[in-house]
């Protein structure tokens, strides 16, 4: 795909403090009908705002830390509410380009029996038109992380460009590079993807892949697996869901911390809480064992809201429960109401 001419971008406001985290991907307008009702019958659907890196651009920010979401939009009705949306999480969007030549990306939620289908429309869209030039604005240059995802690689070959300047020149000389896997089967073939998302995954300093999405692409069936096939990323952090996740960090020995208890109204959304909260306690210097606690706390937001982006508890309650001792965490259960205030 060629390079997209780059539409004007504003630097970021003259005043303003360093950003902490800048989030590099694509958001879209999401339309859903009712729970339970198909598409096809459905003569009202709600409109919301998805994406995974500006989820965790607005859980960081939540959580009281400096973001920005780097990205473009068209300059249409979508790209307004997504970019009005995202503001609103309290994430600097002074890095969002205004396409007038591509549209903003939509996807569709189709309910049924057997689970919730999706359908995209995000061929050609302004997110798709992102390339290297992306990141060469001055004013990410203070940055401390710079968060990326594997479905950025998958959206054209500019945004492919895009990511790999971004793990391998490292344009953000200063900033760790922050790296979910994300594989999305919609987008590519795990075969296609497989060796893309490994070489990307395994140029960065901080990769989260789930365990699920390890096997299925790399046949890896556990996190010591995970590790072998990831050698060089100074830490790698393996989500199994339920269970729990593992962060193996090079030259220490393994940490596993088990996911508390909870009763999951929504799926959608609780991988990119987990990785904003561990990365809040990366920016705030907690230990391996404490950063995967808040991943889990963050992430238990999510799981109980029915929003990909769900409002969070004051840092005080965090706080409580990252530093309970560990036999008082392993029983941990935030289905009880006492545990949640």
């Amino acid at each position: 795909m060629p390079t997209a001419p780059r539409p004007e971008q504003a630097s970021a406001p003259a005043g303003l403090p360093s950003i902490e985290v800048a989030a590099v991907g694509e958001t879209m307008v999401v339309l859903c009908p009712a729970p339970g009702e198909p598409l096809e019958h459905a003569e009202r659907v709600a409109v919301s705002v998805g994406g995974a890196e500006s989820n965790v651009a607005g859980y960081l920010a939540r959580l009281g830390h400096l973001t920005t979401w780097v990205s473009r939009v068209g300059d249409d009705p979508f790209g307004r509410a997504v970019v009005r949306h995202v503001a609103a999480a309290g994430v600097r969007v002074d890095q969002v380009c205004v396409d007038p030549a591509a549209p903003t990306g939509l996807y569709v939620k189709d309910p049924g029996p057997e689970g919730t289908a999706v359908h995209y429309y995000r061929a050609g869209s302004a997110a798709a038109r992102m390339d290297p030039a992306t990141l060469a604005d001055p004013a990410l240059a203070g940055a401390r992380v710079l968060h990326l995802s594997g479905i950025t690689a998958a959206l054209s070959a500019s945004c492919r460009a895009l990511v790999e300047h971004a793990v391998t020149d490292r344009p953000l000389a200063d900033a760790l590079v922050s790296f979910d896997v994300n594989h999305r089967a919609r987008l590519w073939p795990a075969e296609q993807a497989a060796p893309v998302l490994r070489d990307l995954a395994n140029r960065c300093d901080l990769v989260f892949v789930g365990q699920d999405e390890a096997e299925t692409l790399w046949g890896a069936t556990d996190p010591a697996a995970v590790r072998e096939l990831l050698p060089a990323p100074q830490t790698v952090v393996v989500k199994d869901g339920a269970v729990g996740a593992t962060a193996l960090v090079r030259d220490a020995e393994p940490v596993f911390v088990p996911a508390p208890r909870v009763t999951v109204v929504e799926p959608v959304g609780a991988g990119d809480a987990f990785a904003a909260g561990y990365l809040a306690g990366l920016l705030r210097g907690l230990d391996p064992v404490r950063r995967l606690r808040l991943g889990h706390l963050v992430a238990a937001q999510a799981l109980t809201s029915s929003g990909d982006n769900a409002p969070v508890p004051p840092w005080a309650w965090f706080e409580k429960l990252i530093d309970a001792p560990a036999d008082a965490w392993s029983p941990l259960d935030l289905t009880d109401p006492g545990e949640t205030t």
